[in-house]
């Protein structure tokens, strides 16, 4: 042992066995007395030592930020430690966690024994070679344990949920990328009248049942995508609303839908569809948006990716006379080139009142 302390000498105990007890006889190395005696002399002094010399050996412990004190174990502790655990046999099987802590307790007693050439460091693990002195010694802590900022746990409570890519689980498990390439933009900013009265209606249900459990509505963008043939049952019956019966937009999907079509959808629900007649012809055939989703830019925001897919070519349509879609259609820059009597009277019903007169507009390039 490292001993600084002037005091302390082990000379008058190597006396004690190495003169005085040659000189005795047989039957007085049977009387203990003298041999306690001379122990309860020195006992507390080499108590003070070995207590000096761990409180030199004891370090803050920083990384956990409680600022606790550790010490080395000794050769006693880390032997006590294994037979400790060496007596629950096979009865009962070690964890990971557990069956390390053992292998690496064995490794740093066969290191302090010198029987192993390696380099410490490769045998010392941070936790294991030091133990929390208020639990081995009679060290007090001299730094009061730092409570974490509030703050903290008020963000990670803020969050509500994670989307799989991004999460602890995907690294666990894996995470293979969607192979779908129909997708053309994401929008989490958007709030439609609909979302927002489907919050106030939970809203208030939470209020009237306070007692019964509540499910958090996981936040759901409005993703721009190509039209798929899942879509068509969705988009068929949004324009037959917006429109007239009968349409059918299926042979789009054969002439380049990436190009030709844009479908807003939340979730698994269509909301908004602008749609090509095709590349090569550019005319717009229909543009439409479900009922309390309008007035949240999405006929805009499909109108621009629509124009955006297509570059370097004149754009046209046909608008109904009456229909306030001529403002955002002229906020694009299109402009009214014919006025055609009569153009949707083969499709509107006589009591609509959509006007049947139609302008014949252009996006010149």
């Amino acid at each position: 042992m490292r001993v600084t302390r002037a005091s302390m000498t082990l000379d008058d105990l190597v006396d004690f066995f190495g003169t005085e007890r040659e000189n005795r006889s047989s039957d007085d190395l049977e009387d203990t007395s003298d041999f306690e005696d001379f122990m309860n002399s020195v006992l507390p002094e080499c108590l003070e030592a070995r207590c000096q010399i761990q409180d030199d050996d004891c370090r803050a412990d920083n990384a956990v930020g409680i600022g606790a004190f550790l010490r080395p174990l000794t050769r006693y502790e880390v032997s006590a430690a294994i037979k400790h655990a060496s007596t629950f046999g096979t009865a009962t099987i070690p964890s990971a966690v557990q069956a390390v802590i053992l292998r690496k307790l064995k490794l740093h007693r066969v290191s302090n024994l010198g029987l192993d050439m390696a380099p410490r460091h490769r045998t010392g693990v941070q936790g294991l070679n030091f133990v929390d002195s208020n639990s081995l010694t009679s060290l007090s802590a001299q730094l009061a344990p730092q409570s974490p900022l509030s703050g903290i746990f008020d963000s990670l409570n803020a969050i509500r949920t994670t989307q799989y890519e991004m999460s602890f689980l995907s690294r666990l498990c894996g995470h293979r990328p969607s192979k779908y390439s129909g997708l053309i933009a994401v929008d989490w900013e958007t709030r439609s009248p609909w979302m927002e009265l489907m919050a106030d209606v939970r809203e208030h249900y939470s209020y009237a049942h306070p007692a019964r459990a509540q499910s958090l509505e996981a936040p759901v963008p409005i993703r721009y995508v190509s039209l798929q043939a899942p879509h068509l049952q969705q988009v068929h019956d949004l324009l037959a609303r917006a429109f007239w019966d009968g349409i059918d937009v299926s042979e789009l999907l054969q002439y380049s839908p990436e190009r030709c079509s844009v479908v807003a959808m939340y979730g698994k629900t269509v909301v908004g569809v602008a749609l090509l007649s095709s590349p090569q012809e550019a005319y717009i055939t229909y543009l439409a948006v479900r009922a309390g989703w309008d007035n949240s830019h999405i006929a805009t925001t499909m109108l621009y990716h629509l124009i955006t897919l297509n570059p370097h070519r004149d754009i046209t349509l046909h608008v109904s006379a009456n229909n306030p879609a001529m403002l955002l259609y002229n906020r694009f820059g299109f402009k009214a080139e014919e006025f055609i009597a009569g153009f949707y009277e083969d499709y509107l019903d006589s009591q609509s009142r959509a006007s049947m007169n139609a302008f014949r507009l252009r996006l010149r390039r």
